[in-house]
């Protein structure tokens, strides 16, 4: 049996009041599923640069993260690219943005 899951629209209003709490502005940039979308999380730091995380599932059910665009941070073409392709093939899909200066993400995050 799976334990009871968040739905993602109060997961991401949470995502972004943390962030806001943490003094990082937070936004959401496009609104999925409420009940049971994906999320997108746009980490940008002071540079411009950027790193599009994607949340998956792990083998557990468990909640958990991987780098959409690699390892190594992208310019705004390369993740606005990345995050266009997504939404093509999941129109559920929750977009959030995040100020990064660190580039990680201001919630709690397993990244695989």
């Amino acid at each position: 049996m799976s334990e009871p899951r968040l739905k993602t629209a109060l997961w991401a209003s949470m995502a972004v009041r943390r962030a806001d709490q943490l003094g990082r502005s937070g936004m959401v940039l496009r609104r999925g599923d409420g009940d049971a979308g994906g999320v997108l999380a746009v980490l940008r730091d002071r540079q411009g640069r950027m790193v599009v995380l994607s949340q998956v599932r792990r083998m557990d059910g468990a909640a958990a993260w991987m780098r959409g665009t690699g390892v190594a941070p992208v310019d705004q073409a390369t993740a606005d690219a990345y995050v266009e392709r997504q939404v093509a093939r999941d129109p559920d899909l929750w977009v959030l943005e995040f100020d990064a200066p660190d580039l990680t993400p201001p919630f709690e995050a397993v990244l695989v």
